[in-house]
C-alpha cells in the first residue's frame, strides 16, 4: 500500500500498486466503492497486466483518509487525485474509471490534461441526476440533507444498498459519502458530458447492453468517443462480466 498527503491538513490518498512498465494505468472506483475490490481481478488479467497499475481510492473512500472538512465536489476529488498522481510520478496515464470515478476522471482530464493519455469510462455519470427520496445510488443519498443523513438516513441507505455494496460503502466517511453523492447529482459546469466531448485524448465509454441505447450516443461518437455496449452485466460491468470487460478494455487501450 502506498500513500501521499493531498490536503493542507495532511489527509492521505492511498492505493495498491502493481509493478510494471510505463505508461501507468490508474483504476478509479465509484461512489461508496474501493478500487482494489472492484478492479484487482481484471487488472491482473494477462490482457491488462504488465503495466504499472495504481488501484487508487478517492479521498473519503476505501483505505484513503476521510476528512470531514473536505467538500467532496467532483472538482475537489479530481484535484486531490491529481495531487496523488503527481506525487507518485504519474503522467500520461491510462485511466479506467467506474461510475462516479468516471465523472472524476473526466474532470481530471479537463483540469490536468498532462496526467491523462487515455480514458476508459465504465457506465460513468455524464449528466446531473434528479434527487429522489428512496431511490438507490447517489439520487437517494443526495435526497437527504447532510444532517438527516448523518442522523440516521445512512441506515436507510445501508438497507437499500444490500450487503454487496454496503461491504465497501461502510468504509466511506459518512460526510464523504453524502457530499460525494450530492455533488455527483449536481454535476459540473460545463456538464461532464460536455467536458468529455471536448477532450482530445482517446476515449471509450463502456455501458451495460441491457440498458438499451446510451442517450446521446450520436453526439459522443461524433466527438470521437467510442461507445461500447457490454453484454450480460449490470452497472458493475467489471464484476458482472470480467471477460467481456477485459476484452473491451484491452481493445480500447491498444494504440
Amino acid at each position: 500500500m502506498r500513500s501521499v498527503a493531498v490536503t493542507p491538513d495532511g489527509d492521505q490518498i492511498r492505493w495498491v500498486e502493481l509493478p510494471g512498465q510505463e505508461p501507468p494505468r490508474v483504476y478509479v472506483h465509484g461512489l461508496g466503492a474501493t478500487s482494489p475490490a472492484y478492479f484487482t481481478e481484471v487488472a491482473v488479467d494477462p490482457r491488462l497486466a504488465g503495466r504499472r497499475s495504481l488501484l487508487i481510492d478517492l479521498l473519503g473512500h476505501g483505505i484513503s483518509d476521510r476528512p470531514t472538512g473536505f467538500d467532496y465536489t467532483l472538482e475537489s476529488h479530481a484535484d486531490a487525485l491529481a495531487g496523488a498522481l503527481t506525487s507518485a510520478g504519474v503522467s500520461g496515464a491510462e485511466l479506467i474509471a467506474h461510475s462516479m470515478g468516471g465523472s472524476v476522471a473526466i474532470v481530471l482530464a479537463a483540469r490536468h490534461p498532462h496526467l491523462v493519455s487515455r480514458l476508459v469510462l465504465i457506465d460513468a455519470n455524464l449528466d446531473p441526476i434528479p434527487r429522489r427520496p428512496g431511490a438507490s445510488g447517489s439520487s437517494g443519498i443526495a435526497a437527504y440533507s447532510e444532517q438527516e443523513f448523518l442522523a440516521g438516513g445512512w441506515e436507510e441507505v445501508r438497507d437499500r444498498a444490500g450487503t454487496h455494496w454496503w461491504s465497501t460503502m461502510r468504509l466511506a466517511g459518512r460526510e464523504a459519502l453524502h457530499r460525494s453523492a450530492y455533488h455527483l447529482t449536481r454535476g459540473t459546469t460545463p456538464t461532464m458530458r460536455e467536458l468529455l466531448q471536448e477532450l482530445k485524448t482517446p476515449r471509450t465509454f463502456l455501458f451495460p447492453e441491457a440498458d438499451g441505447p446510451l442517450p446521446g450516443t450520436d453526439a459522443l461518437t461524433e466527438a470521437g468517443v467510442s461507445v461500447v455496449p457490454i453484454p450480460d452485466c449490470g452497472h458493475n460491468v467489471m464484476l458482472d462480466n470480467p471477460e467481456a470487460f477485459t476484452k473491451a478494455t484491452a481493445a480500447a487501450l491498444t494504440p
